[in-house]
């Protein structure tokens, strides 16, 4: 089914162009967090080029009147529609190639979990699987006190740190759920300044490319 999100004729994705912004490629998962996407989409598209990616849970979620109207978004949809024959472009190699950076934010439970298995069943974690990690990667989970705080979900933040990808920590608040705990994700204009500070200290002469979030 074709997604409400997705504009009826798409621009071809600039690979080799030089890009005057940094191109952030920015991702939704299904949390309720996802109705502070189209904030946090305004907040980088006055900096940087801006794609997105939402997953089939995340358009619950996602009040599409407040995102930004130029803003190209992808779905799982347009990972299958853009392939006919051998030759043709492939949607999440496209992205990743385009991308400087990929934001997830939020970043789910079960996309974690996903991410951390090396799981590749949607248009997301077929970017992350085939991401260059030699490229910036920041996640910012959300979810309830006690999925944050379960076994596995240590285990899994040790597997993707390990394969360079940043963490903006969760924060301590009311949930949507009603519980009072750390699990929040971190406010928009927090994860906009992480990214943006990272970038623009790498940028700096004699900077090194450590991928780490502070």
């Amino acid at each position: 089914m074709e997604s409400e999100l997705v504009a009826a004729e798409r621009e071809p994705l600039q690979v080799n162009a030089a890009p005057t912004r940094p191109r952030i490629l920015l991702a939704a998962t299904g949390s309720v967090a996802s109705i502070k996407f189209g904030n946090l989409c305004h907040s980088f598209s006055e900096w940087a080029e801006v794609r997105a990616v939402a997953t089939k849970a995340s358009l619950h979620f996602i009040d599409r009147g407040s995102l930004p109207k130029d803003l190209l978004v992808y779905t799982d949809e347009d990972e299958w529609s853009s392939w006919n024959k051998i030759g043709d472009s492939v949607l999440h190699i496209e992205l990743r190639r385009w991308a400087d950076v990929m934001v997830i934010a939020p970043l789910s439970a079960n996309t974690l979990a996903k991410i951390a298995g090396g799981l590749c069943d949607n248009l997301l974690t077929c970017i992350v699987r085939a991401w260059d990690y030699n490229k910036p990667l920041f996640v910012a989970p959300a979810m309830n006190t006690f999925m944050w705080n379960n076994p596995f979900t240590e285990r899994h933040l040790v597997s993707i740190d390990e394969l360079g990808i940043s963490l903006i920590p969760p924060v301590k608040k009311r949930l949507a759920c009603g519980d009072y705990g750390n699990g929040a994700m971190a406010e928009p204009s927090l994860i906009y300044s992480t990214v943006r500070l990272f970038i623009e200290a790498q940028n700096q002469p004699g900077s090194s490319n450590v991928q780490q979030a502070v």
